[in-house]
Order: structure tokens, then sequence, then C-alpha cells
């Protein structure tokens, strides 16, 4: 239920509408919006990759992990809220507002991730991790389809009351992933249980806990070397994955003159191939491993950044895209899962905090490498090319990864 809940602020806010509107309408200029939005995301990145590893070890040492994930959530919702009253001309304060948002959402992810372990085997985490993958995008789908009766105005009444006046259809979406999330994420909040006890740690001294946990796992890192492998892999990989989260929408607008309401389209089948493939790879992930998985999902999302590139028409594009989404959630849920498998008991948030620190730091050279192609080329598609690299150079890493003597050292710890 959580991943149906917070679904709806990367498919609304980050992929398909606010971040169009931002590029679009709140700073006037396409390529230059482009720009700012993807030095949003990059600081976003830079905030998570810093605080997520530190709280995350607290979280352990504390039992905080759900209470946590709450205050997350909720600030998560609180900003994205606030983004209603971004209007053309506030592309300072409409980026300012959007990085609390996704360094609230980032950070409640991580709390959710680390309690994977706890909940699901070591036979069983491909096809736990895939199926909520998969229902995270039947959230993201279901909460497309009423923002595009919003954005179009249908039925009648919606167009009273969310005239196109001062993109107020538009910006009215915002609320509804606030709502949407908060809603949903309630069975959670009320019904899930927390395996470490909590122990009294003094929010003041939170961080000072978290940093000395850190500091005790990095001297004894020879014991997670697969698991440090992986996920300096995905430090890479990542980086194209949310660059591809991050620019899509523009990307569309730009190259192929995409507005709001084809975009909700385009968001809608892309989820439903995602959510289908994620929970038909779990299966596959338990059956072949995490490793593997990954690797078919990175040789084909470097494929289709290729196809974006040299698509023509929007025909073409929208054969990438729906490739795209058949890759995606495979990628993210064997990912997820693959972690989960190197995992020793006590360390969830600790490993899953160092997980965020891997897919942010490292997020801040994709949207960055992004924005100073599409400022030098002026070129969309030169910038969307250049994803590709991250992929391949990802996939690179990802095959000096043993998977099975990660699971065995995950063991050995536990016991």
């Amino acid at each position: 239920m959580y991943d149906f809940a917070n679904s709806a602020f990367t498919t609304l806010v980050v992929t398909f509408i606010f971040s169009q509107y931002y590029a679009t309408v709140v700073h006037s200029d396409p390529v230059r919006g482009g720009v700012w939005w993807g030095r949003a995301v990059a600081g976003s990145a830079v905030a998570v990759a810093l605080l997520m590893p530190v709280l995350g070890a607290a979280a352990d040492e504390g039992g905080l992990k759900k209470r946590l994930l709450v205050l997350t959530t909720a600030a998560c919702c609180v900003f994205t809220g606030a983004l209603f009253f971004v209007g053309p001309g506030n592309a300072l304060t409409g980026a300012l507002i959007f990085v609390a948002a996704n360094v609230a959402y980032e950070a409640a992810q991580v709390f959710y991730n680390a309690f994977l372990p706890e909940i699901s085997t070591r036979r069983n985490v491909g096809r736990i991790s895939g199926f909520a993958w998969g229902l995270g995008y039947v959230g993201g789908l279901a909460c497309l389809v009423v923002a595009l009766a919003m954005v179009r105005g249908q039925p009648a009444f919606v167009a009273r009351l969310l005239p196109e006046t001062d993109f107020l259809n538009v910006r009215a979406t915002n609320l509804l992933t606030a709502a949407w999330v908060i809603v949903f994420a309630v069975p959670v909040f009320r019904h899930l249980k927390e395996r470490v006890p909590r122990r009294p740690v003094r929010w003041a001294s939170a961080g000072m806990v978290g940093l000395k946990r850190l500091r005790e796992t990095a001297r004894d890192l020879r014991r997670y070397r697969q698991a440090v492998r992986f996920l300096i892999a995905r430090l890479v990989y990542n980086d194209g994955l949310v660059t591809v989260f991050a620019m899509a929408s523009i990307y569309a607008a730009a190259v192929f003159g995409m507005d709001t309401a084809e975009l909700i389209v385009l968001g809608i089948v892309v989820n439903l191939a995602s959510g289908a493939s994620s929970i038909v790879f779990g299966f596959v992930n338990d059956r072949i491993g995490g490793k593997k998985t990954i690797a078919i999902s990175l040789v084909a999302l470097s494929a289709v950044s290729t196809m974006a590139y040299l698509a023509q028409s929007l025909a073409a594009f929208w054969v990438a895209a729906l490739l795209l989404g058949l890759m995606v959630g495979p990628n993210q849920s064997a990912s997820r899962a693959l972690l989960s498998s190197f995992v020793p008991e006590g360390k969830q948030g600790e490993l899953f905090g160092l997980y965020a620190f891997s897919g942010k730091l490292a997020s801040v050279l994709g949207p960055l490498s992004y924005s100073a192609v599409l400022g030098a080329t002026g070129s969309h598609r030169w910038a969307m090319l250049s994803v590709a690299a991250f992929f391949l150079v990802g996939l690179a890493l990802l095959a000096r990864v043993d998977e099975q003597e990660g699971i065995e050292a995950a063991a050995r710890q536990a016991g």
C-alpha cells in the first residue's frame, strides 16, 4: 500500500506534470527551464546523499524506522501541496519547494525499504519487492487518470471547479498528489509493525549515534564486500534512471511538442507496462537472481536511450517510452531485492541509507550532465543520448558483484 501511495509523487510531480509545467510555464524558456530543473533534482540528490546514511543508522539504533517514515511522508505531502502556489515567474521558489518535497520523499523511501528484509525471506524477496513495485505503478496510473480528468476539465463540473485560468487545473494536481499519498499510506501507518524494539535515543543525539554506527560499518566493509560493489554499480546506473525520470516529460514536450494532457496519457501507458513487468520480473528475479535481472534491464535501458535519441516521429518515441516502462520497474525492484539479500539483521536502515546514498550522490551527475549537454548544444536529443553511458558503465561494474557470496556473508553476520 505504501508503494501504491507514494508512486503518485514520482509520477505526477517528478516525471509527467509538474516538471513539464515548471520548465515551460514557471520558467518561460524551455531550455533554461530544463537546466534549472536538472539542477533542482541534483540539489535534492546531494541533500539525500549526505543525510540518509546517518539517519538510517540512527533509525536502526533507536528502532525509529516507522516513526521517521511517518514524519518524512507527512513532510513530503506538505511541501508537495505547497507546489500548488507556484505560478509563472516563481522559478526559484518552485525549485526550492520541490527540493524540500523530493528530499522528504527520498528519505521516506529509505525507512520504507528498510522494512523489506523484515517481511520477506531469501526465497521470496524478489516476488514481494516486485509485487509492491507493480502495485506502485498501479497507484501512479490511477492517480494519473484522475489528474488527466482535472487537466482536461472532464466532466463539465471539473472544468467549472478547476478552470484553465492561471493554470489552476494543472497546479491542482499537486494537491491531488499530496492527498493521495497521505490517504493511501494510512494502512501502513496503522498496521505495519517494527520488529526492532524502540530504544531510548534522543533526537538531538540521533545524528551522533548514526555517525558512530557508520564509522563501525566503514571499518568492517570487507564483511560487506559484495554489497559495496553493488552499491557502487547502482551509484552509476541509477544516475541514468534519475535523469530519465526527471527529464522525460521535458524531452517529450521540447522535441515532440507533447502537451500536458498527452504526457499524462503517455504516463498511463508507461505505468501499465511498468506495473505488469515489475510483477512478472519478481518471479524471474527469484528464479535467476537479482544480478542477472538487473543486467537484462540495463542492456535494454541503454538501447531505449539510443532509440529516444534516434526517434524522428512521435510513434517511434512512443515505442521507446513503452520499452522504458517495461524495464525500469524490474530494474528498481530487483535492485531493492538484491540489496535486501545482502543485509544482515539489525543493519537494514543503515545499509538502505547507503543505498539511498549510492542512488543519490551520483544522481547529481546525471541531471547535471543532461543540463550541461543541453546548455552547450541546445539539443535535448544529444542530452538524452548521454544517459546511455550511465547504464553501460553501471552494467560493467555490476559484473564484478558475486551475488551468492553476498548472500552467504549476510547470513554469517546474522548468525
